[in-house]
Formats: structure tokens, sequence, C-alpha cells
């Protein structure tokens, strides 16, 4: 058995290294929202000293919202933007020696994305403008998920460990008491459930089946670094065998 551990990088929370150092997978900002040329090659060659597999983290592109607020935006001018950001990460990564791996919408593109039929085709577009063989990330379960697989696009469910869910399967605002989870025990025990079981407890207490093939933790969640390695000791404890995305 195995999965991946993925975290949301590059948007100037000093918990990069530290958590490069655990995880599997890496989201990396590409311009929408946090990032620019200097701070994506900065993690990118870490990531790749590390053997993390490198994935682009666009955004709606919302720099002083930080990717946080929905945007009426034309299709075709999202698919662009989208796709601009995706490739400026793939050259960047070219340049350094690797390979883009995959693609995780980042905020408010991501949540939107969960269940509008539109901006997830939007998403898949502009992955096949730039690379047809690039994975995308999904919430497990969501229609996104299946929107993307619809458009034959290689897609990666994934489940939160620092997150809390509703009763329905999506993500408890992050202004919503209890929306963040930042016990590393209590994460790491959500996730032996997770990957052993199929199972996550909603913000309500009831349990959701969720089958994930990877795990996301924030950087910016406080204490993300300890969160992660407590997930990480775990999973590894039980014989769970933390593998990037796509291997």
């Amino acid at each position: 058995m195995s999965i991946d551990l993925n975290a949301d990088l590059g948007e100037g929370a000093p918990s990069d290294a530290p958590l490069l150092a655990i995880i599997t997978s890496a989201n990396i900002a590409s311009g929408g929202h946090a990032g620019d040329e200097g701070t994506m090659r900065q993690a990118v060659r870490l990531a790749l000293a590390r053997g993390v597999g490198i994935g682009a983290h666009p955004s709606y592109p919302d720099r002083e919202g930080f990717g946080r607020r929905p945007l009426d935006l034309p299709h075709e001018v999202l698919v662009v933007s989208l796709a601009g950001q995706i490739d400026r990460l793939a050259r960047v990564t070219r340049e350094e020696g690797g390979a883009l791996v995959h693609v995780k919408a980042h905020g408010a593109l991501y949540n939107v994305a969960v269940d509008d039929h539109e901006v997830a085709r939007a998403i898949g577009e502009a992955v096949r403008a730039v690379d047809r063989g690039l994975l995308v990330v999904a919430l497990a379960g969501s229609r996104m998920a299946g929107v993307l697989r619809g458009m034959g696009i290689r897609t990666v469910e994934e489940a939160f460990i620092d997150r809390a869910y509703t009763p329905d399967g999506r993500l408890v605002s992050r202004d919503h008491p209890g929306a963040l989870i930042t016990d590393p025990q209590y994460a790491a025990a959500r996730a032996m459930r997770l990957v052993r079981e199929g199972v996550v407890a909603s913000i309500d207490g009831a349990d959701l089946r969720v089958r994930a093939e990877t795990l996301c933790i924030h950087a910016d969640t406080p204490g993300s670094p300890g969160i992660a390695a407590a997930v990480r000791a775990a999973l590894e404890a039980s014989g769970v065998r933390l593998a990037r995305m796509g291997t």
C-alpha cells in the first residue's frame, strides 16, 4: 500500500524547506496568487534535490487576495491565465533539469472547480494546452474529478489532513472555527483512517467515505512541518509506503 503526501509551497511560508524533507510531491505557486521566477526556481531546485515530485499550483490571477476570492472571468481568459502559469513553472523546471509531473489548483479556483463544471473544464483545457501527460489533482469524490476524467486527463484524488470537512465532503471555510487541524497526533490519526479505512470524520463527527491517492498539508498551516512529520511517521510505522504521485 502506498500514498503520496503533498504540500503547497513557494507562497512565502518559512516551512518550505522543512516540508520538502518530508513530503513526496510539491505544488509550487506559479505566479497567479504568489510566486515569481525567483521563488519558483528556488522551490524547484529544493524539490529536485530531495527527489520530490514537482507540480504547478495555478490560481485565479489575484495576488492581492492570495487567490482566495472567486473571480468571474470569461472562460477563455481563465484558460489562458492558467495555461500561462502552468507553462511558466514547466519551463523553469526544465531549465533546472527536471520535469513537471502534476497540476493542482489553488484556493478559490480549487474550491469552485469542485462543483463547477465550467471551471473544472477550464483547468483541464489549460493543462491540455501545456502537456497532455500531466496529472491533475482533484478533491476525492468531487464533480471536478469526474469532469477531468471525462476529458481524458489522468486525475489524482486528494484528501486533506489539516482541514476539516463539511458533512457533504467539502472543505470547511478557513474563517470558520475548527477549519484548521493543527494537532500533529490528531492529524496523524486522521491520515491513518483515510489510508487504511477510506474514512474521514466531518466537522459534525459523522464519517465520510473518501478514497484518496494523495494527502495534502498546507505550508501555511501553523506547525505544518511537525504535522507532516507525524503523519509520515505514523503511515510508515504501519507499513504504508510514501511515494510521489505518478510512480
